[in-house]
């Protein structure tokens, strides 16, 4: 059985489900691309090819072996896009929430079934149909639980809107010790500068109290403004739209002092150096460019 113990983005890792890049399909049609960054490198001709992709999650499973953490993988679907795991589950405290995702992509949930499995069957929770969800959207942090949503009319037609209200209300509830916090994200299916897909596009909290923020990811300033109280100011890398577009925001902590970052994230990780981090730095920008990178493409399962 597998106990998991998730209270925040910054304790010691012991167990992940990393994605897979194997067999991840060709090329899709415009038409059928889940974000507004992917549909660009589709009509740019340079979608990222399948080995590069293999070659770069590679490079983070040697990491994880490295400070000796259990790494799970999803089995191999034909012609699946099975990287972001993220995306499809969620661990928060003892409980795996399974995410109420785009229709299409639900073989990827059995592709972990076997994780899923060993989990206490009471601590496995599927939410109600009405209930929508993404993992990228939730960021557990010690007695918050902060979520990223869009309650806009449009919400129906946006491909990029992933958690809705009642999925916050659905998980307040399942976790009623909680502070649950939500916040308006900034929504466009047809420019990536302008479109916080997720929360942990926008806003990641790190080690020693710091955290990295997107200002124009947020809709409503006052929420940001919260956020950057919370931490304070001191403590917070503003990163540009640019940095925002190449996923700066989208790192992930195996500690409180251990990052894995993109090697091309060089202002970044000069400053997280500053700050007494250690970074692993990865090359991961073809996996960048579906809108999602390192926090999107692990789903941890065990922190200490």
């Amino acid at each position: 059985m597998l106990k998991l113990n998730i209270k925040n983005e910054t304790s010691r890792l012991r167990a992940v489900i990393l994605g897979t890049a194997e067999s991840s399909g060709p090329v899709p049609k415009v038409e059928d691309c889940y974000d507004p960054k992917s549909i660009e490198h589709v009509l740019a001709g340079d979608y990222p090819k399948e080995a590069d992709m293999i070659l770069e999650m590679e490079a983070v499973a040697q990491v994880f072996e490295k400070y000796d953490v259990t790494v799970f993988r999803p089995q191999v679907i034909k012609d699946c896009n099975q990287i972001f795991s993220r995306d499809i589950a969620f661990v928060i405290e003892d409980k795996v929430i399974r995410a109420n995702i785009l229709p299409d992509r639900e073989k990827e949930i059995e592709a972990i079934r076997y994780v899923w499995n060993q989990i206490d069957r009471k601590n496995r929770i599927i939410l109600p149909e009405e209930c929508h969800v993404e993992g990228g959207d939730v960021i557990p942090w010690n007695e918050y639980i902060f979520i990223g949503t869009y309650s806009g009319e449009d919400y129906p037609e946006l491909i990029t809107a992933r958690t809705n209200i009642d999925a916050v209300i659905a998980i307040q509830e399942l976790f009623p010790d909680k502070i649950v916090k939500s916040f308006e994200l900034r929504k466009s299916d047809t420019n990536a500068k302008e479109n916080a897909l997720h929360l942990d596009c926008c806003f990641q909290p790190i080690g020693k109290g710091k955290a990295i923020i997107h200002k124009n990811g947020f809709l409503i300033e006052r929420e940001y403004e919260w956020l950057v109280d919370f931490f304070g100011k001191e403590n917070i890398f503003e990163i540009t739209k640019d940095e925002m577009y190449n996923m700066n925001c989208n790192i992930f902590s195996i500690s409180e002092d251990i990052i894995i970052s993109e090697k091309n994230f060089t202002r970044l990780n000069t400053w997280l150096r500053q700050e007494g981090f250690t970074v692993e730095e990865v090359p991961y920008a073809e996996i960048g460019k579906q809108e999602g990178l390192l926090r999107c493409s692990t789903m941890p399962l065990i922190r200490d």
